[in-house]
């Protein structure tokens, strides 16, 4: 066993919320830079349309790409702007995923119950249809309650250090943007983000769900850390390969100036005119990596996280029979109430080295 055993109790919604706005933020700060060079890569080549010289001829401009894959991009950033570069708006980030994961996650499968009982009732097994109707209403509600935050992320992203700079940090971006483009602007791309994060949150949760399921009933393995990392793996290249053609236009759509795109539409044929289809996958290796990555740092923290504060829920944290592997309660027990003599300590160590899963 690796990790927290699973645990009778099942955890709240504010558990729940708790536990993904925190293994959320633990993710996005472990990956960020790679959501960094993502975002660079979607943006690069914008607004390189034909140019009409007269008649129907046209002169195609061409401009060579700065960035080349998610390795070079990340070695570009850090050489010409510094490594500080990568975490450009890593703070409207971590704001981002407290509002957004918080929901999305959070109140997943508390949404997948009402649909289930309303749709089943409520000793049915929760379908794949119900489960994607779940994700979806999950998501589109997470981003209606984070938008602002997405955008400041992104645009924060965006600047190149060097150059003159938008925004100077996170409130002022905010401040900026309320100002010049109104409460609009703070919900700017709106409409492609909720269709992309409702599209992200049913393909990523439900290829979890299903998954570690499948896993679980197979016996392949058993429910702790190596599931939950294994199933998280493959949610993150499932999520990817759905979402990333309205992922990119959510990116360039939230980037633009004020009158460079009519809509999220109009931003979507102007890529398909200017780059074609795999414009739509600009920066996809990168998204994966990140996604993948993402995806296993944050489940992997979260069912951790949701699992340690129900055995505080329960006051089992210090209890060496709820936890038998891999010892974490020993030691808590240690540190809170250490052995008055050597001869406690020898004793404890051999009492419960057998415990840990070293």
């Amino acid at each position: 066993m690796v990790g927290i055993g699973a645990t009778k109790r099942e955890p709240t919604v504010v558990i729940k919320f708790f536990s993904a706005g925190t293994a959320a933020c633990i993710a996005d700060s472990i990956t960020f830079p790679l959501d960094v060079a993502k975002v660079r890569l979607q943006i690069q080549g914008e607004g390189n349309a034909p140019v009409k010289i007269t008649g129907n001829s046209f002169l195609k401009t061409t401009v060579t790409p700065k960035y080349r894959g998610m390795l070079g991009t990340l070695t570009t950033i850090a050489r010409q702007e510094g490594p500080k570069s990568l975490y450009n708006g890593l703070c409207a980030g971590l704001q981002r995923q407290m509002a957004f994961a918080s929901v999305r996650i959070g109140l997943y499968d508390s949404i997948r119950s009402f649909y289930q009982n309303l749709l089943s009732g409520p000793n049915s097994q929760a379908g794949v249809g119900i489960r994607i109707m779940a994700g979806i209403t999950s998501g589109g509600m997470a981003v209606i309650c984070a938008q602002p935050t997405d955008v400041v992320k992104v645009r924060m992203q965006a600047q190149v250090s060097g150059q003159p700079k938008r925004y100077t940090g996170a409130l002022q971006a905010y401040r900026m943007i309320g100002r010049e483009e109104g409460m609009k602007g703070l919900w700017k791309g709106t409409l492609p983000n909720v269709t992309r994060n409702a599209v992200v949150n049913a393909s990523e949760l439900v290829a979890y769900d299903a998954i570690k399921e499948l896993i679980i009933n197979r016996r392949l393995m058993t429910d702790n850390a190596p599931c939950h990392f294994v199933s998280a793996f493959g949610a993150g290249f499932c999520a990817t390969v759905i979402a990333s053609p309205v992922d990119v236009v959510k990116t360039r759509f939230m980037n633009s100036w004020q009158g460079q795109y009519s809509g999220a539409l109009d931003c979507a044929v102007k890529m398909l005119r200017e780059g074609g289809f795999l414009s739509f996958y600009k920066g996809f290796f990168p998204s994966f990596i990140r996604l993948g990555s993402w995806n296993i740092c944050m489940f992997v923290t979260f069912e951790q996280l949701k699992r340690l504060c129900c055995l505080m829920g329960d006051k089992e944290l210090f209890s060496h029979t709820s936890i038998p592997a891999p010892g974490y309660a020993p030691v808590l027990h240690f540190l809170v109430e250490p052995p008055s003599s050597t001869a406690k300590v020898d004793g404890f160590y051999k009492k419960r080295i057998n415990q840990w899963d070293i």
